[in-house]
Parts: structure tokens; C-alpha cells; sequence
């Protein structure tokens, strides 16, 4: 038996079918899904189909005007996202040691803003002996000019004895630029003039400008299991430093996932008594809010 068609108010006839799968993915609220219908729908009845793009693209305007409802009136406390990771670690290099690590990564998207925040520590201790300390906090502030470029200021705070420096704050502004933005792929690249100042182990203080760029690469291979690639470098005439994290997550259940990452930390001029490459394997459980 034949399905009654829909008679919208732009006077299409969108066939029954098409229109219920059309409801179940607007009501999903998942745009991936819409647009599949959309897509389904003007390869079958181009006709009908045109109305299902105005319907979905209503929908979208919709959705877009209620978020924007929703960030105007937020204080700045409010719509933070990100992830809080907990797990364990092995080093190799500068101290050969296992031990316990956190991570607190946090973003707020805004209309004309974004904002991130991270905060790391790892620490080990054996037999009351410190053998690893290593304590990061940064804050990075990006203006949106387009959907793509913005320009971004930068803050960081490191604290790594092991790695040869008691403090070490850079200081960077620049511009950044999402080369790659979908649902299953990103690529973000920043690229800046920085300024570092370090207080060594050693009782040196050194204080020089910097050119800074940075990687963030975030790949999903497949539902609940994705791959993420960090990387940046503060370039320097005297001690230059090179970092990198790749991870792979799984999710478990809810918000909980499953996470092994590498991390490599490269000081070109570090101390004499200290090597200049450090390692950290880590295995962590992650929760994402």
C-alpha cells in the first residue's frame, strides 16, 4: 500500500517515508544524520527533496539562533567542555620511574572568543626520594576573525628540575588558522613570536625572544575510538624546545574513555648534568564533561 505523501508549506509533496526518517534525524539532533536524509532525499525526488533541504536548513537556523541565545546570556564560568584525565606513567631519559599523572583540559566556545586551559602534574616519589616533578599550566585566549582564522595570545607556566629548569614562563601571540574542520577530522596550526624567561637548576637566568608554532590534530578512525596529535616548538637562540603527545582513546561507557599516549620533550640546551630528551608512556582513564 502506497504512503500518504506530506504536503509541506512550500506546496512539495515529501513522500511519508523520507519524512519520518527526516523527523527521527532532527529530533537526534545530529547533523551528520540530517544532512545523510537531505542527501537521500534529492537523489530519490529532487523535487521533494529541495523542500527537505529547507526543512534542515530551518532547523539549522533554529539551532544556531538558540545557541546563541544560550552564550550571550552564560556567564563566563559557564559552557566549559573538555576532558580530566587520570592514570599512571613510565619515563625514560632524565629519570627512569613510573608513577601517577593528571591532566585537566578545558575549552569554552564563544561567539567572537574560544578559550583553553590546561593543567598537568606528574609526580613520582620512591622511598620518600623524588625522582619525577613535572607541573604545566597554560592559557590560551583566540579572537575569531572567520570560521577558520583567529588570532591567539598564549600563557604558559613549567616547572621540570629534572629537565634542568626550576621556572619557565613563555609568553606568545600569534595567529592560528582550522586547515582542516569536520565532524570526523581537525587540524588547527598557530604560528608567533614568543618571549621565555627560565630560572635553571643550575642558578642561570636567561630571558630571550622566541618564534612559537603548534600542531593540534584530532582524527576519529572509527565511533568511541579516536587518535590525537599535538606538537609545538618554541624556537630560540638559546635553549629551543620541541614537544609532542600522540594518544589513542577508546571510549568505554558515558563519559568515561580509555587513553594511551606517548610524550616526547626536546631542550636543545639543556644543563650539563642534564640529557637533552625525555619520554613518558602514559595509560590513563579519562573523563569528558
Amino acid at each position: 500500500m502506497a504512503t500518504a505523501p506530506d504536503q509541506t508549506a512550500a506546496g512539495a509533496m515529501i513522500p511519508e517515508n523520507i519524512r519520518a526518517m527526516l523527523d527521527a534525524a532532527l529530533a537526534s539532533g545530529n547533523d551528520g544524520d540530517v544532512a545523510t536524509i537531505v542527501k537521500y532525499a534529492r537523489s530519490v525526488d529532487p523535487l521533494s527533496g529541495d523542500a527537505v533541504l529547507a526543512i534542515a536548513d530551518s532547523w539549522r537556523a533554529d539551532r544556531a539562533a538558540a545557541r546563541e541565545r544560550v552564550i550571550r546570556q552564560a556567564s563566563f564560568l559557564n559552557l566549559w567542555t573538555g576532558k580530566a584525565e587520570l592514570g599512571g606513567f613510565v619515563a625514560t631519559g632524565n629519570s627512569d620511574s613510573a608513577g601517577g599523572s593528571a591532566v585537566l583540559d578545558a575549552t569554552r566556545e564563544g561567539l567572537q572568543w574560544r578559550h583553553k586551559f590546561r593543567a598537568q602534574a606528574d609526580f613520582q616519589s620512591n622511598l620518600g626520594v623524588t625522582t619525577r616533578e613535572h607541573y604545566l599550566a597554560s592559557y590560551e585566549p583566540n579572537y575569531k576573525i572567520d570560521n577558520r582564522a583567529y588570532v591567539y595570545g598564549a600563557a604558559q607556566y613549567e616547572s621540570d628540575r629534572f629537565l634542568g629548569y626550576d621556572n619557565r614562563v613563555s609568553l606568545s601571540v600569534g595567529t592560528g588558522y582550522s586547515v582542516l574542520k569536520s565532524a570526523d577530522l581537525k587540524l588547527d596550526l598557530e604560528l608567533g613570536p614568543a618571549y621565555r624567561h627560565t630560572g635553571f637548576t643550575d642558578g642561570t637566568l636567561q630571558s630571550s625572544v622566541a618564534g612559537r608554532g603548534s600542531l593540534n590534530l584530532q582524527v576519529r578512525v572509527l565511533p568511541g575510538l579516536g587518535v590525537t596529535q599535538t606538537a609545538s616548538a618554541y624556537v630560540q637562540r638559546y635553549n629551543s624546545t620541541v614537544s609532542s603527545t600522540s594518544a589513542l582513546q577508546a571510549k568505554l561507557l558515558g563519559p568515561l574513555s580509555a587513553q594511551l599516549s606517548y610524550s616526547v620533550q626536546y631542550e636543545s640546551m639543556p644543563p650539563i648534568d642534564r640529557q637533552t630528551t625525555d619520554t613518558i608512556s602514559r595509560a590513563a582513564l579519562v573523563y569528558s564533561f
